[in-house]
């Protein structure tokens, strides 16, 4: 009995042994000292290559006719008549605005009536002279009061009769019949629209690239394919002293409908700065790390970083002023999932 227990028991030992020994070869089998496939990271690549890059930068601007004149009045007096319509177009001299003629501040009346008188007594004085009853100094001096009380009542009329300063189309009108006309007041726009202009800012890192008679294309993202191409006309000297930005003007020929109004909001697009054959790769190949520019460079089939100077972006293709030269194979899609050194798997090549 004692002796079969004993055979029981180093079996069971012998088989203890055998079932750990084999535990130990599984876990020496799975041990390797070479990457598994799935430690390899998938990417997209490029090759650093020669490319034509042009910086075109996009401006908000108003619009304006290529002649525009605002209707002002001078005094203060109740508008009693407006006798033109937006859209429609007037002649030079025009009267366009009537105020109250008989207001406090205008003395239309007063100043007509001594204008008549004024003409009634040089016409006695002529009549006078020639029959030789006056003589040529007393005509003058009538004459000369005809002719200041002539002045003065036209002074007078326009400060009252507000007209047209040039031909055009009304492009805006800006009171109502029986509201006050104040000094100062732009009460109506006339403007030419055959030509437009376009008014936008550029701050002091642009204005280098800004050049008189550079083209610019103009555009309402209303109808963003009418594309109009225009020139710059205008540009200043010195900056504003608030904005620190400079005004730009620039002028464009109107569709055949002049469909383009002076105040609408339009988009400018220049051409600042434009480079041809220079080492160019994919913007979004670029990795910011804080101040610095890096791109993945692969290398016997790993990603190093490579750090970079960047010059100027067209948005989709970058300069690249140092770092990469040509021929390089640069990650440009999945550069988020490596680090230096990450075994690599070219996906596709661009």
């Amino acid at each position: 009995m004692l002796r079969n227990k004993y055979f029981f028991s180093l079996f069971t030992l012998s088989l203890v042994l055998l079932v750990s020994g084999c535990g130990k070869k599984d876990k020496t089998d799975i041990v390797t000292d070479k990457p598994l496939y799935s430690d390899t990271v998938a990417v997209e690549t490029a090759k650093v290559d020669k490319k034509d890059i042009k910086l075109v930068k996009s401006f908000s601007a108003s619009l304006e006719g290529e002649e525009q004149e605002n209707i002002i009045s001078k005094i203060s007096e109740r508008i009693i008549e407006i006798n033109v319509k937006s859209g429609q177009y007037v002649s030079k001299g025009t009267v366009v605005i009537g105020l109250d003629k008989a207001g406090a501040t205008s003395q239309y009346f007063q100043v007509r009536a001594g204008y008549l008188n004024s003409e009634k007594d040089l016409d006695r004085m002529k009549a006078l002279f020639k029959e030789g009853a006056v003589s040529r100094q007393l005509l003058d001096g009538t004459q000369t009061q005809y002719d200041v009380a002539k002045a003065n009542f036209e002074a007078v009329k326009s400060t009252v009769e507000l007209t047209a300063p040039l031909s055009g189309i009304v492009t805006a009108i800006n009171v109502n019949v029986g509201e006050l006309a104040n000094p100062g007041m732009a009460i109506v726009v006339i403007a030419k629209i055959e030509n437009m202009k376009a008014l936008f800012n550029v701050g002091e890192d642009d204005i280098a690239g800004i050049y008189s008679g550079q083209p610019a294309d103009v555009f309402s993202e209303l109808k963003p394919d009418l594309i109009m191409n225009g020139k710059i006309v205008q540009l200043s000297k010195s900056a504003n002293v608030q904005s620190r930005t400079f005004d730009i003007k620039t002028l464009f020929h109107n569709t055949t409908d002049k469909w383009f109004k002076p105040g609408m909001f339009c988009r400018v697009n220049v051409e600042l700065k434009s480079l041809h054959g220079i080492t160019a790769i994919p913007f979004g190949s670029v990795v910011k790390d804080n101040n610095s520019s890096r791109v993945f460079v692969i290398s016997d089939g790993k990603a190093s970083f490579r750090n970079i100077t960047t010059g100027i972006s067209d948005g989709e293709n970058v300069e690249v002023l140092s770092g990469l030269k040509d021929g390089d194979e640069i990650v440009t899609l999945g550069m988020n999932k490596l680090k230096e050194g990450t075994i690599v798997r070219v996906s596709k090549n661009r």
